[in-house]
């Protein structure tokens, strides 16, 4: 049960952007399992994605038709990878770019594809492309609601936020999409995130954009310290709003579209770590008064990833220790304990190299108790700070996974 997450909200369509789902039975499910995004001619398209080294076939894919063209499509699939199936993994994303490209009237390499599922299966490419006609027949700009739906695989419940801001004047919308909820620690992106704007910026310009939002959001989460094959954010920015091009990072406009595309982000980031699988416990790290930011992310993720710090909190135990612990084996150099100050909430749990003296056990479980919860660092080494988000670790995490291919 996703923690503490707030209901769907409405989707506002993006013009220049038509979606469309339908159900290929890619697993054993009933459920709609196939998801096409069409972007309108002239909008602008980027992309992160994993730095996973068994990167799967459709990540290849999308960065090599990236670099040739403007997307035309965007081809997800649920249930299946593609991932570590080689050259014939290739040959099946490729097969279902060029089938879709046949319908629409555009080069292969318009297309990008996604895939999230299991590793190592072949992908059952003519389930897909059975349902491609279909697929293009039904696009509507009002499917964004459908689409989150589609892609998920392990998650229980969509996830997805739409926001308004303004170019000069002009108002302009964006809206996102993702999907995860295990495998989560992207270094990049997450496993699938989709957002549009009808704003106009220029490609390069959408590209910073992008990274600086992916570095607060999705580079900041952390469910199972496990770097997906197939994590991909797409971004496009189909121009249809009438407000000016944005090619700049000084020009009018850009500071507000980068303020909605990172809360977009952020927002989608915190959502998949709320419906982590078997998450009971949405868990923010806050480090601060690090030498570098760098360290602080050190530190906080130490904490993020580790099994018996977030064993501790699926047991509401507050067993303070193996915290203080993580942060002694982040790594930093020339570490004062005594300077180091560590909070379970507004509790001060450790200072001075230590137990707080005031610090009491009824203190400590109150906060455990909760399903929100701030673990809290001071370093007293500097003025840097960072913080990512994470959940805990479950009886249902470990069935979860152990049942992932039954």
């Amino acid at each position: 049960m996703a923690v503490n997450f707030p209901p769907l909200a409405p989707l506002l369509p993006i013009a220049g952007v038509r979606l469309a789902t339908l159900a290929a039975h890619i697993k054993a499910w009933e459920r709609e399992d196939v998801t096409l995004i069409e972007l309108a001619p002239g909008a602008t398209c980027v992309g992160v994605f994993t730095r996973n080294a068994f990167c799967a076939a459709p990540v290849t894919l999308c960065r090599q038709h990236l670099a040739q063209t403007a997307p035309r499509y965007w081809l997800i699939n649920a249930g299946n990878a593609n991932a570590g199936t080689g050259a014939a993994g290739m040959q099946d994303a490729l097969a279902c770019c060029t089938s879709l490209a046949s319908l629409g009237d555009c080069a292969p390499q318009s297309v990008l594809p996604f895939s999230t599922g299991v590793i190592g299966q072949r992908l059952p490419a003519h389930k897909i492309q059975a349902v491609l006609p279909a697929a293009v027949a039904a696009l509507a700009a009002d499917h964004w609601t459908q689409a989150a739906h589609a892609i998920m695989t392990t998650d229980t419940v969509p996830k997805g936020i739409s926001l308004s801001f303004e170019v000069e004047g002009q108002h302009c919308h964006i809206t996102g999409i993702t999907k995860g909820a295990g495998m989560i620690r992207p270094d990049m992106a997450t496993m699938l995130a989709f957002i549009a704007t009808d704003a106009a910026v220029a490609a390069p310009l959408l590209q910073h954009c992008l990274e600086q939002a992916v570095n607060q959001s999705f580079n900041r989460i952390s469910i199972d310290s496990d770097t997906s094959t197939n994590d991909a954010c797409v971004l496009a920015a189909t121009g249809r709003s009438g407000a000016p091009l944005l090619t700049e990072e000084n020009s009018p406009g850009v500071a507000a579209l980068q303020q909605a595309l990172t809360q977009v982000c952020v927002t989608l980031a915190q959502l998949i770590v709320r419906d982590g699988e078997g998450a009971t416990k949405f868990i923010t790290v806050a480090v601060e008064g690090g030498a570098t930011q760098q360290e602080c992310l050190e530190v906080a993720y130490t904490i993020a990833h580790s099994p018996l710090v977030k064993t501790a909190f699926f047991a509401s135990d507050a067993n303070w220790g193996r915290i203080l612990a993580a942060v002694g084996r982040a790594g930093l150099v020339d570490l004062d304990l005594n300077a180091i100050a560590i909070y379970l909430g507004e509790v001060c749990i450790v200072r001075d190299g230590g137990v707080a003296p005031d610090y009491t056990e009824a203190q400590g479980q109150a906060v455990m108790a909760a399903s929100d919860i701030q673990v809290r660092v001071v370093l007293g080494r500097g003025d840097q700070q960072a913080q990512v988000w994470t959940c805990d670790f479950s009886y249902d995490y470990v069935r979860i996974n152990a049942e992932y291919r039954s």
